[in-house]
């Protein structure tokens, strides 16, 4: 299978059954029936618009992620928010193409309801490669809420609130593959994409920024965080003929490379 076959088979997003959600006047989310439903019974401020849609009411971008957060916390109580990570993403408002306007934030929210809210994430995926040609490919560890034991880059992960992009890179590659900050820098963009898919928790919409990061020779990844069950270094025959034990996020950005390098 090559990557033309393989990136044809990525998920369509479909929102023939999901509610439009509006904050602060913004069409901002993607909401399931039964999430709507739990919405419009937790609090009149979350307001049914027919076939328009749902809208939360509130005045300030502060307002809003209050409603939001109390929320999340009943989703959670609920079981329709799984997977807690005590860490914040920031809804930013939409520009013209759909991507995140960084210069206008909006408010903040734990990271694991965005799907169920159907709001816009964002995440940095690196593909680390040797002069040779082969990939570092990390497996995902049991214990993850999303994709347990799936393939991944040799680093990847969300932007929380208030970090930079490339603050981001340097980080997941320490956590996640050992690599100092020093080679960390040399890391290249390569890509800017959105994906949008219906997964079995919510809308997953994210922006993701492929790196590639040329690695010495004498470079073995090390996880330091857990979130890594461990690594494989494979060529591009290995990888091509794997692209279905990726994680889709992973498959795309990997694809990339591969295209790159000559696929």
């Amino acid at each position: 299978m090559g990557t033309a076959t393989y990136l044809a088979q990525q998920p369509v997003f479909d929102p023939a059954d999901l509610t439009r959600l509006f904050v602060l006047g913004l069409p901002l989310g993607w909401l399931e029936a039964p999430t709507a439903r739990f919405l419009a019974h937790f609090d009149v401020a979350f307001v049914p618009l027919g076939d328009a849609g749902m809208t939360l009411t509130a005045e300030t971008a502060r307002q809003a992620e209050a409603l939001l957060a109390r929320a999340t916390l009943a989703m959670r109580e609920n079981g329709l928010v799984r997977g807690w990570r005590n860490e914040r993403y920031t809804v930013f408002v939409p520009g013209a193409d759909g991507a995140p306007d960084l210069h206008q934030p909006l408010f903040a929210l734990e990271r694991a309801a965005f799907r169920r809210f159907g709001f816009t994430s964002r995440a940095v995926h690196v593909n680390g490669y040797t002069a040779e040609g082969a990939l570092w490919i990390g497996r995902r560890a049991a214990s993850k809420s999303i994709d347990p034991n799936r393939l991944d880059n040799l680093a990847a992960g969300g932007l929380p609130e208030q970090e930079d992009e490339f603050a981001c890179v340097i980080r997941e590659l320490a956590e996640e593959a050992g690599v100092p900050e020093h080679l960390a820098r040399q890391a290249i963009k390569t890509d800017t994409l959105r994906v949008t898919r219906n997964e079995a928790d919510g809308t997953h919409d994210e922006w993701l920024y492929g790196y590639d990061l040329l690695l010495p020779d004498d470079f073995t990844p090390r996880n330091t965080d857990g979130e890594v069950a461990g690594f494989m270094q494979l060529s591009r025959e290995a990888v091509i003929a794997r692209l279905e034990d990726f994680t889709w996020d992973a498959g795309v950005i990997t694809c990339g490379w591969l295209q790159r390098h000559g696929d």
